[in-house]
Parts: structure tokens; C-alpha cells; sequence
């Protein structure tokens, strides 16, 4: 042994123990990446409080052995996971940790570095900024557009709203909100079908749900821009300020796609800011043909997508884009001085241009997997899911049993049983126990949301092992559980 090394600190491993250890992990990953994870049931089959029961109530005084805590992690922890990583898990949006996503998560862990500052770690930093500049020119959106990396789109459009705020010149970075009788009451506006990250937005800004105003949506579950118009004029005659417009690009029931470009037309004679909510369906964009999906978004203020829903990259990671970085970093930036940099005035410091000061590497996952699947490669595998979709769809709509409840113009279907029952809370009991029975099986999960014609049961195929048999699977159960043998 080289005495001339340091000592481990009390409680770190030993490096042979973690190689060990470590290789124990990577070896089941494989494993549970090379069969699309169809080894354990998609969801989870524990009742409320299981797990809790099974652990302990406080923390051990003493080091416990790894063998010990992986066979805990086998017996205790591994039952209670809802595998996102499964082939059949069509919830929700279907979602993968790649394997050179893993990869890069790998390293971010191990060089567990904070970009706050440029100067905290360069690399963070200009790869950020380089990797966004790479998806920006894959999405077609404008090259002078500035992005950066947050944990979710619900953060995103949280800084998004805060920064059309500081824009309408209210001073309340200065004076807040609270107290003052020459501030009006300020509304944001979104389609009906947005995601409810908007309200919530609202809520935390301080602009509360009064402050938010939903507009109706057309037949295909679209904002409806004249209703938009009308909202707006009508707030300005009951003296309330319009201060911004969300419109969604992939809708979280449906994935139906809103009108930006008449929106974006709207904001810009209101001179109201225009955000866009893409997180799903912006990746779509990657492919040429289905480029329209973002049309009118080079209009927008700030627009936020997710590579960690359909571009294969470890949740978390969503990025935001801006016309307007100034506006964000007049919102946000606080410096300190412990803060202070003698670089300042020449580089990027991230921490500018939101909430959070610590900032993760989230840029090497996204640089592993645009690296190593290239843009032709996502493509691929998203032409092929949107292919699997529209096979789906097909047979949905060949069946009189079924029917499809919305249009699918990209990788979900949504649909129900017909015909389930006298009423509509009949129809819609059945649809919803329709879908626990199809979930009850381990094989495939799926979620389910409202519509205009009641429960209607999402079918989201986003994962990168989801095949045709997996999809062939999903339909012999649904045969099944209609009473019809598969087949039929």
C-alpha cells in the first residue's frame, strides 16, 4: 500500500469496494436496459405505506454494509418503483434514461460540481450554453435566442411569467406587490388545456388564481384566439392589465398544438409577452416534416421544451429560451459579494438568470445523448414512435367498441370504450376501471384525463425500448378486458 496517499475520510469507501460495487450496479442497469425493464411490472403493485413499514425509523449510528443496503434496495426499495424506464410505460408522456444519458449523469454525480458561476466551473457553463445553441439550430428556432438548463418546464414558466413581470416596468423587484394601491391586478392567460404549472405559476408570483384566466379551446382542443381577444378587451375595460399569454405547443391531455402564430399576432399588438410551453411536443421539431408544430414560435418571448420527455436524456432537464436575457437577469441577477468574480464582465454566470443558485451539469447528459443517438438517430427513433401512435389510432378506429377522443398529431392517443353504460358517469366508471384492469396486469400503464366526451384513456409512446409487439400487446389486453378475445 503507498503510505504517501491520503487517508479516507471516516465513512468514505474504499476504492476497490466502490469498482465492486459499482460494477454490481452497472451490471443489473444493462440488464434492466437490455430487456426495456419488462423484467418488473410497469407499475407499481405496493399498497400506500408498505415501503415506510419496511424501513426503519431512524438513520443507523453505525456504517451499514453495501451488500446489505443493495440487498435493501432489491427487497424493500425496488417493489415500490413505478419503472418509467419500461417498455410498456405509456403514461402520462412516455419518457427514457438512455444509456449515454445514464452515462452522463454518471460522470455529472461524480464530479458533483456547482455552475453558479462561470468561474465554479467553465466547462458547466460553456457547454450549457453551446449544447442549447445546438438545440436551438435543431428546433429552427431564431440563433439569436438565449437558453439555459432548469430542473422542469413548470420552473421554466415560472421564470418565464416572472420575467414578463419585471418587463411591464411595475418596479416590483423593488417594492413588491403587497400594500400598493397604483398596482392593478395583473392576468395571465392560457388555453383551458394548458398545464396546470401555469396556475401555479401564478400562485407563487403572487398574481393568485384570480390572476389567471383560461380560454376556451376549439374542436380540437386548441386555444381559441377570439376568445383570447375578447378576454383581453374585456380585462382592460374592467381596468385589469394583461400581462402575458401562454400558448402550449403539445397539450398535456391531447398534444394538440395552439395557434401561435395568430397568438403571437395578438401579443404583439396587446404588447403582451408570449411564452411557449413545448415541453412535450417541441422535440417533434427536430424532424423536418413536423417543423410546423413551432411555427410562429420564432415570435415568442421565451419558449420552454424538455429533452428529458422525448429526447432520451435523465429527467431532470428542460431548457428555456429567450429573446430577452437582459429582462431575465434584470429579474434575478443578485450579487453578492462573495459572489463577485474578477471575470464578471467577460463570461456567462447562469445563477443571473433564475431563482437557484446552485446549478447542476445538467449539460453533459444532454451533450452524451445528442453525441452519441446524432439528431438523424432521434429522429429515427421519433418517426417511430409517432408511426406506433398512428398504428394505434388505426386500430381504435377500426374497432365499433372503441373510439378515438382527439386528434394525434404526434405520439398520443387518446380514447375510450363507446357505448360503457347509460349515463355519462356510467360511461365514464367503466373507462376509468377499464384502464385499472389494464394496468393491473404489470405488462403496460396508462393514464387517463378529461374531455370534451368524458374519461378518455391516454395511450404515450415516448420510450425509446417501446416496440410494435409492445403495442400489439397493449391492444390483445384491451381485447381482454373488453370481453373479446384477442385476435377477434
Amino acid at each position: 500500500m503507498d503510505d504517501s496517499r491520503p487517508a479516507l475520510a471516516v465513512g468514505d469507501i474504499d476504492p476497490e469496494l466502490f469498482r465492486r460495487e459499482a460494477r454490481r450496479m452497472i451490471d443489473w442497469i444493462t440488464e434492466n436496459l437490455r430487456d426495456g425493464g419488462r423484467r418488473y411490472p410497469v407499475l407499481s403493485r405496493v399498497e400506500p405505506g408498505e415501503v415506510a413499514g419496511r424501513l426503519p425509523g431512524h438513520a443507523p449510528e453505525q456504517p451499514e454494509d453495501l451488500e446489505r443496503i443493495w440487498a435493501d434496495f432489491q427487497e424493500i426499495v425496488l417493489p415500490g418503483v413505478t419503472h418509467w424506464n419500461h417498455a410498456g410505460f405509456m403514461a402520462y408522456f412516455g419518457i427514457t434514461g438512455s444509456g449515454p444519458g445514464i452515462l452522463g449523469e454518471l460522470l455529472s454525480a461524480a464530479l458533483n460540481v456547482n455552475g453558479m458561476l462561470w468561474r465554479t466551473c467553465p466547462s458547466a457553463t460553456e457547454l450549457e450554453l453551446v449544447v442549447l445553441g445546438w438545440l436551438r439550430d435543431a428546433l429552427g428556432l431564431p440563433p439569436k435566442l438565449f437558453g439555459f438548463l432548469t430542473d422542469t418546464a413548470s420552473i421554466g414558466s415560472m421564470l418565464a411569467i416572472a420575467a414578463a413581470r419585471e418587463q411591464a416596468g411595475l418596479d416590483i423587484r423593488n417594492r413588491g406587490m403587497c400594500g400598493r394601491d397604483d398596482l392593478p391586478r395583473l392576468r395571465v392567460y392560457a388555453s383551458d388545456q394548458a398545464h396546470s404549472s401555469v396556475a401555479k405559476a401564478c400562485i407563487a408570483l403572487g398574481l393568485g388564481l384570480e390572476g389567471y384566466r383560461t380560454i376556451p379551446h376549439d374542436e380540437l382542443y386548441r386555444m381559441d384566439p377570439e376568445a383570447l381577444e375578447r378576454a383581453i378587451a374585456g380585462d382592460r375595460a374592467a381596468g385589469v392589465r394583461p400581462l402575458a399569454v401562454v400558448a402550449t405547443v403539445g397539450t398535456t391531455s391531447t398534444t394538440s398544438v395552439d395557434p401561435v402564430p395568430v397568438i403571437a399576432g395578438i401579443c404583439r399588438r396587446e404588447g403582451l409577452w408570449l411564452h411557449v410551453d413545448a415541453a412535450y411536443a417541441g422535440t417533434a421539431a427536430i424532424c423536418p416534416e413536423h417543423r410546423w408544430c413551432l411555427d410562429g414560435c420564432e415570435h415568442a418571448d421565451s419558449f420552454v421544451f424538455n429533452p428529458h420527455k422525448w429526447l432520451f436524456t435523465p429527467i431532470d432537464a428542460s431548457a428555456i429560451y429567450t429573446r430577452h436575457p437582459e429582462v431575465f437577469k434584470k429579474a434575478f441577477s443578485l450579487v453578492p459579494e462573495y459572489l463577485t468574480t474578477p471575470v464578471a464582465d467577460q463570461v456567462v454566470d447562469l445563477m443571473d438568470y433564475g431563482v437557484q443558485l446552485g446549478r447542476r451539469f445538467r449539460a453533459l447528459k444532454l451533450w452524451w445523448v445528442l453525441r452519441a443517438f446524432g439528431l438523424e438517430g432521434i429522429r429515427q427513433h421519433l418517426r417511430r414512435h409517432m408511426e406506433l401512435a398512428r398504428d394505434f389510432a388505426g386500430w381504435v378506429d377500426d374497432d365499433p367498441r372503441l373510439e378515438r377522443a382527439a386528434p394525434v398529431p404526434f405520439s398520443v392517443v387518446c380514447f375510450r370504450a363507446r357505448d360503457a353504460g347509460a349515463t355519462a358517469e356510467d360511461r365514464d366508471r367503466y373507462n376509468l376501471a377499464l384502464m385499472e384492469r389494464i394496468n393491473a396486469t404489470g405488462e403496460v400503464y396508462l393514464s387517463h384525463t378529461r374531455l370534451d366526451g368524458g374519461i378518455a384513456l391516454r395511450v404515450a409512446i415516448g420510450n425509446l425500448h417501446t416496440t410494435e409487439h409492445d403495442v400489439m400487446r397493449l391492444q390483445a389486453i384491451i381485447e381482454e378486458e373488453l370481453g373479446c378475445p384477442a385476435g377477434h
